[in-house]
Formats: structure tokens, sequence, C-alpha cells
């Protein structure tokens, strides 16, 4: 299937659902607080996406019960809002999507429970900075290995590695398209498809301590690594325009589409 070229009008649209992800993931880290249960940080996440117009667009998306992927401590990604409560040390990722004018956005974060450990710290960085280091490096005419190179070479210098077999993806009128963007490299770099204006995509390193390897808990959804560890997982939605990448999820966008 061929990767689509937004056109202006598809790029507004997109950047709009792309600004509701990143103004409700803001929202989440600035009021969850120890205490509360996943289930009332979902709640949460939906009123606020609903309140400004759009859809969750994960409730119900496969067959997800939530609108956020609350994913905690060991739980890379994919994790379900249960009554678990969250408590001091803990660190919480956040995945969530919108759908408003049948256009998506999604975008994630890793966010510590008050006071968290240095390592913690430094697993939380290394998502976070993969992710920026790569946007930052984005080039019309550069293939999309060469990009899934970049982000598996700099988590690997960090000193932790790249969950296998889940991967960012192309967005749009759906919320998952083509092309698939693994963390790591799969094959040469010199191969497949190459980065074009109009594009738009969602990257998310995917960060584990020793083991790459995916296991699936018992919920059919919750990813963790094998090696039992804390992971961490950050995203963002990007559009390529004249020639640059351009974050359509930040809560206070800075790009002239």
């Amino acid at each position: 299937m061929a990767i689509a070229l937004r056109k202006p009008n598809e790029l507004t649209k997109l950047a709009l659902a792309g600004s509701i992800v990143g103004k409700t993931l803001k929202y989440l880290q600035e009021n969850v607080t120890v205490g509360m249960t996943l289930k009332e940080i979902d709640d949460m996440g939906e009123a606020f996406i609903r309140k400004h117009g759009a859809e969750p667009s994960f409730k119900g998306l496969y067959g997800f019960t939530g609108s956020v992927c609350t994913s905690l401590n060991e739980v890379c990604i994919h994790g379900t809002p249960t009554d678990q409560k969250i408590k001091e040390g803990d660190i919480l990722g956040l995945d969530l999507g919108t759908k408003i004018d049948a256009y998506f956005g999604d975008a994630a974060i890793t966010m510590p429970i008050g006071k968290i450990s240095k390592e913690d710290e430094a697993l939380i960085a290394c998502a976070k900075d993969s992710l920026y280091h790569a946007i930052e490096n984005i080039r019309v005419g550069m293939r999309f290995k060469e990009l899934s190179l970049i982000l598996e070479t700099f988590i690997r210098e960090r000193g932790y590695v790249p969950l296998r077999d889940f991967c960012g993806h192309g967005i749009g009128t759906k919320p998952h398209e083509e092309p698939n963007i693994p963390n790591y490299l799969d094959g040469r770099p010199n191969n497949g498809p190459k980065i074009k204006n109009g594009m738009v995509f969602c990257l998310e390193p995917m960060v584990c301590q020793k083991g790459d390897k995916p296991v699936i808990l018992d919920d059919k959804w919750s990813v963790v690594s094998e090696d039992g560890l804390r992971s961490s997982h950050y995203e963002h939605t990007v559009a390529i325009v004249d020639g640059r990448a351009v974050i359509l999820t930040e809560a206070e966008p800075t790009h002239n589409l």
C-alpha cells in the first residue's frame, strides 16, 4: 500500500487532532496524583478529549476497553485502565489518540509519580531524548529504515534496548496506516520507502533495560519486556512540511503549516 501524501487542508485537520492529544497529555501530567486509579486517569483523559470536541480514538479500537493506555512501571505499552492505584515512585506511561473531523492524532509520554529514582529518570529520558533526536534528524529523501537505525543507535548508546515487534506507524484517516516504523533496523538502511513532503507518521521509541523480547500479559493487552524490568515510551505525530519534520502533537503548537 502506498504511503499517503497529505494536502494542506488535511494537514490542518491532522494538526487539530494532534493538538488535542498534546493538550490532553499535558492536562494529565499536571493533574494525575498519588492514589488515583488507572481507571480514574482514563476517565479524566476521555472527559478532557470530549470537552475539546474530539473522540477518544483508542476506545473500542481493536477491542481496547479504555480511552488511554495506562502503562505502569514494567508495562511498556498498551496498559489497560484498572482499579490499581498509583503510588509515589511509580512511572506511568500515558498513550492516547483523538479523532476529529475524520482525522486522527496520537502521542505518548512516560511520567514520574512523585519522586522517582535516578535510574528511572534516566530510563524516561532515553525514550524522550531518542524521540526528539530522531525528529531533528528527519530529512526528505532519507529512508524510513535510516530513521529506525537512528532510533536504535541512540537507545543502545544510552545503554538500553528497543522493544521488538512493536513500532511507529503512519496516521491520517485511520489511526494506523503505512508505513510501519520499528525502533530498530530490520534489514539494510538503504532499502525501503523514502520520506517525502506531505507524509504524516508517528514515532514512538519503546525503551527496555536488558531484554528486547515482548511478553503480553494475561489481560491480552499489556506488553512488558522479557526482563521484567521497568520500561518507558514516548511518541509524537509528525508531518513532513517543506523538507522538515513538524510536530503535530505538542500542547502548545509552534509550527506553521
